[in-house]
């Protein structure tokens, strides 16, 4: 199509609080759903410890391996977000149906390698030598959570699609609902209770497999609400279409990988710092855990810029995307300002919420300062990754991704923490040191990517085009 003359796409169309206020609207439910999620891991390892150390370590160890594959495979149907808010946004929503039914297929493939994955793990464990009391209990967690699988995948699809769609208050309804019900199967399967067996920590992959089963069932119900009937998902059953399911993969991938990538280095990360010793392993987790705290808000207001953006670019409002995408970009380096701030001045207090050993103390303090420097460039990247999922660009900011954290972050961390870089060996605060370097540069290749982006309309509708063809015949 001819567009003519290219005009250039300006951000002053919105003021930071009308370009805000929807975001913060998608956003709230968003940040607590993600609070909601942490919880329940939380509980999970809290109460496997509180059985026993080696319960502790053998659902750790799991979950080491869970969470990177799962994320792997559910990214991939994050796509389902920026297609649906696009088409939403064009007045096209009946079109929506067909490609969640398209992403419901793919997951059909998806959850069964996961449960295939989940039942062979032994194997995995014995070639990297871990105690076998903890490989036992890993590999038996992870047989039980195999079978919540199917349902979960299917659940996050419809999740993605649901929050696509500007619906994020359901979500969070289900994962804060099934919080206690997490917890009472843990104490029930864990410890023997309302005669049900003893099963220590594998009881925790029990109870996450019913948890599973529990959100697939809720979703069932509010799928059946009127706003999701509007997609015409019910009007009729499409069979996998090949053409649309490619275009799905071309767009969910590179997220499913970029989530991947970075699970990855930070886990390998954990294990070659779990080699220098206890205190080090202790003080990374804890630091590693209030990090998560303080990036969930940052990673919702990103996951819900790209809803909005997304919908903004389908209604053809270039400019108040670009608004949008400037003003959460602004909110995000305020509020690393502010928790920077926070975490220097109170790093001593809120490393002793965890432990009182002075040791672990002393080093965990000293992480938080690393924390508190990349606090900018962590929080602005992943407003700046969400927005541009809502652009439907993923592939670049995937191999920036890759080159970041893979050819930048785990070879500069090893060497800072081993002294081959001319330095003398820093240990963990090394690999710190490494990961910080490794998001200086992905978040101002992101940060400039998204600007230059925004302002491209010709760019924006060649991403808008090319994923959104469909077969609906």
């Amino acid at each position: 199509m001819n567009i003519g003359i290219q005009q250039p796409i300006t951000a002053n169309s919105l003021n930071f609080w009308q370009a805000m206020n929807p975001i913060l609207q998608l956003g709230w439910p968003m940040i607590l759903t993600q609070l909601f999620i942490m919880g329940t891991g939380f509980l999970d390892t809290a109460m496997a410890g509180n059985y026993s150390s080696v319960d502790l370590a053998g659902v750790a160890l799991g979950n080491n391996l869970l969470w990177p594959i799962f994320m792997l495979l559910t990214g991939i149907t994050m796509a389902l977000t920026p297609i649906t808010s696009q088409l939403n946004g064009a007045g096209r929503l009946k079109e929506t149906g067909f490609q969640i039914q398209q992403g419901l297929w793919l997951c059909l493939g998806s959850s069964a390698l996961m449960v295939i994955i989940l039942m062979n793990v032994t194997v995995i464990y014995e070639i990297s030598g871990v105690q076998p009391e903890i490989a036992s209990i890993a590999s038996d967690y992870l047989f039980a959570a195999a079978w919540g699988m199917p349902p979960v995948i299917l659940y996050v699809a419809l999740r993605h699609a649901c929050e696509g769609l500007g619906q994020t208050r359901a979500p969070m309804i289900i994962a804060g609902s099934v919080l206690p019900i997490n917890a009472v199967l843990n104490y029930a399967l864990i410890y023997g209770e309302f005669g049900l067996p003893e099963m220590g920590g594998v009881g925790c992959g029990w109870a996450t497999a019913i948890v599973f089963w529990i959100e697939f069932m809720l979703m069932l119900c509010v799928i059946r609400f009127p706003f999701f009937k509007a997609t015409g998902f019910f009007e009729r059953l499409s069979l996998p279409d090949a053409q649309a399911a490619m275009n799905i993969l071309k767009l969910g991938v590179p997220i499913g990988l970029l989530i991947f990538i970075e699970m990855a280095a930070y886990a390998i990360v954990t294990f070659l710092i779990a080699r220098i010793g206890i205190v080090d392993m202790a003080a990374h987790s804890i630091a590693g855990n209030l990090n998560w705290l303080t990036y969930v808000i940052p990673m919702s207001i990103g996951a819900a810029a790209s809803i909005r953006i997304g919908f903004l670019v389908g209604a053809d409002r270039l400019s108040d995307a670009r608004s949008t995408a400037s003003a959460a970009f602004k909110f995000a380096l305020v509020y690393a300002l502010v928790v920077s701030l926070v975490l220097v001045a109170f790093r001593y207090q809120l490393v002793g919420v965890y432990t009182d050993d002075q040791d672990v103390l002393a080093v965990a303090g000293t992480l938080m300062l690393f924390i508190a420097v990349y606090q900018i460039i962590d929080d602005s990247q992943a407003v700046a990754g969400g927005a541009l999922r809502g652009y439907k660009d993923t592939t670049v900011p995937m191999v920036f991704g890759l080159v970041g954290y893979w050819f930048l972050a785990l070879p500069v961390g090893y060497g800072l923490a081993n002294g081959h870089l001319g330095f003398p060996a820093l240990g963990v605060y090394g690999y710190w040191a490494g990961i910080s370097i490794g998001m200086g540069l992905v978040a101002p290749c992101l940060a400039f990517r998204l600007w230059h982006l925004s302002g491209r309309r010709d760019k924006i509708k060649q991403l808008a085009a090319q994923r959104s063809e469909q077969a609906l015949g």
